[in-house]
């Protein structure tokens, strides 16, 4: 099974329960003693959430990767086919939405049928579908559409499929409402939606966001096989908590979702005793999920290493809106940044509690989220009590009343 679980259990658990009382706006990490566990517990120096945003020492920064001769045109070698346009995917305006911000989300959004309305209604939708299926020589609108569902949850298959049916719900929306193509004053999105994210804002092509993550599901998929991990939701610890959960056990925080809502990962072993030392420290609940690999981990860096090229020879323009990062939680504007946010982002967690607070406190007061689903909008309204939160996820509701 995919990613899925990891976003789609914890993220529901948020929507559907009470608010958590739990604590996250400082991000310290935890400052814990040894504790006294069985000999097998291994006690080990957890990666501070804090501390997210550094690069890893065994990858190269996006500078000191060569661009061969040609890298920025087509070509084979890269793995890559010529953007269909050289204009951006979003013809934005110059005048800016101060209080605006779109959003995209990531894996467990995705459900069997989603596209499907859009592609019948509106050629702008269908050609993009259509257009995906040609440059990855597979049937991925038949997926999205058809299924199955184990096959629609295969990351390869997922991570393409929720970007493309995102896009096309942007695409057909703004098409309809232009006052959507206003600029933002920012755009994000949770883990894998950082690639829509950066199409929405010029920084990206539509085929190298799909390209790339295709590229992107098949190293994840293969790193879960070479280094086996599961991951599990702790409800109710907030990060310092679990730092110590993680200390103890000898697994990792993977991504924070939302205040009390975080998911750790690591080996199977490690992951079970951080759930019975989470138990004992007091969370409401703790969900182990069927996924195939410890996503947004150090399990996870043969996959990073594996992005690296690619990312460091695609095309990619000056970025017309602000991306929130993953691991930074905090606004990028240099691509040479970016190049490093879409590698880090495979093996570190994703900080998506911080990337809701930070735009809050930019001020945005209006999300839009144009995916399937509407798990990021849940969360948005649970944390940001005063905003508005507009749901773009089907062909009812690509007509945006702004």
């Amino acid at each position: 099974m995919s990613e899925k679980a990891a976003s789609s259990i914890t993220l529901r658990e948020l929507n559907d329960g009470p608010p958590s009382q739990a604590q996250v706006s400082t991000y310290a990490p935890a400052q814990a003693s040894r504790p006294s566990s069985p000999a097998h517990a291994p006690y080990r120096d957890v990666y501070p959430v804090s501390r997210a945003a550094a690069r890893p020492p065994d990858l190269p920064g996006m500078r000191d990767i060569p661009r061969s001769r040609g890298s920025e045109d087509a070509g084979s070698e890269s793995g890559r086919v010529a953007p269909t346009s050289s204009t951006s995917f979003l013809a934005l305006r110059e005048s800016v939405q101060d209080l605006r911000a779109f959003v995209f989300p990531g894996q467990g959004a995705q459900v069997v049928g989603m596209g499907k309305d859009l592609y019948d209604e509106f050629p702008a939708a269908r050609e993009l579908f259509d257009r995906a299926d040609e440059i990855l020589g597979v049937p991925l609108s038949r997926i999205c559409f058809q299924g199955p569902e184990d096959e629609l949850q295969e990351t390869q298959n997922t991570q393409p499929a929720i970007a493309v049916t995102s896009l096309a719900l942007l695409r057909v929306a703004s098409d309809l409402n232009p006052d959507l193509l206003e600029r933002p004053a920012f755009v994000a999105g949770h883990s894998l939606g950082e690639y829509p994210a950066l199409v929405a804002a010029g920084a990206l092509s539509f085929d190298d966001a799909i390209l790339l993550l295709r590229m992107r599901g098949e190293l994840m998929a293969a790193a879960g096989k070479a280094r086996p991990g599961t991951m599990a939701a702790v409800i109710g610890l907030d990060v310092s908590e679990c730092e110590d959960v993680c200390r103890e056990s000898g697994a990792e925080i993977c991504t924070i979702n939302a205040p009390g809502q975080i998911v750790i990962g690591g080996s199977r072993e490690s992951v079970v005793r951080a759930l019975d030392y989470a138990q004992a420290r007091g969370a409401k609940k703790v969900i182990p999920l069927n996924v195939s690999g410890a996503f947004h981990s150090s399990l996870m860096s043969s996959a990073a290493e594996g992005m690296v090229n690619p990312v460091a020879t695609t095309t990619f323009n000056e970025l017309s809106v602000p991306v929130v990062g993953n691991c930074t939680a905090t606004a990028i504007n240099d691509i040479t940044d970016v190049r490093n946010e879409l590698v880090d982002q495979v093996h570190r967690p994703v900080q998506w509690a911080r990337t809701v607070e930070f735009l809050g406190e930019q001020g945005v007061g209006t999300f839009i989220e144009f995916g399937p689903g509407r798990v990021l909008s849940g969360i948005i309204k649970r944390m940001l009590r005063g905003s508005t939160c507009i749901t773009v996820n089907s062909a009812e509701s690509v007509r945006v009343e702004l």
